[in-house]
């Protein structure tokens, strides 16, 4: 079958030129949903503003450490982090200090998402400052937990 449209001739196939435009706005319906779930789902960025809550506590030779009102076990936490950024607080973007006498820092109010924890404190049984970290991954499915955490601090 053929048609004439202004003077321009088209072979229509059996499927039809309506066949192929059906196939290609399936496939683009598809790859735009594939599209949205991975951006809604794959690109949250830790901070916070959450309803998560860590209770973090430093141990040296597997003994826990205690804060010591003169020196009390502080924790610095950096957003979508998996390595340590450095030991100055200036490359932290939000630190929490531990109540004196107490054996665990508490941080609330986090979002779900990647951490990196770096913890400093005073063993009073070594008589010296301890410090330590470790990456911390808090999953969407944590975000109303309070979740404990142990950070192994060395000399």
């Amino acid at each position: 079958m053929k048609r004439i449209t202004n003077n321009i001739k088209y072979q229509v196939s059996p499927q039809g030129v309506l066949w192929t435009s059906i196939k290609y706005s399936s496939l683009y319906f598809v790859l735009c949903t594939l599209y949205f779930v991975l951006v809604l789902t794959s690109c949250h960025k830790a901070g916070s503003g959450g309803e998560v809550m860590l209770m973090i506590t430093a141990e040296h030779h597997g003994i826990k450490i205690i804060n010591h009102v003169g020196y009390p076990d502080t924790v610095f936490l950096k957003y979508n982090a998996d390595e340590l950024p450095g030991t100055k607080p200036s490359d932290y973007d939000i630190f929490f200090v531990g109540t004196p006498r107490n054996d665990e820092v508490d941080c609330d109010n986090l979002k779900w998402g990647k951490y990196y924890v770096y913890m400093v404190g005073y063993d009073s049984l070594y008589g010296g400052r301890v410090r330590g970290g470790i990456p911390l991954k808090i999953k969407r499915s944590q975000q109303k937990e309070m979740i404990m955490v142990t950070v192994p601090v060395v000399e």
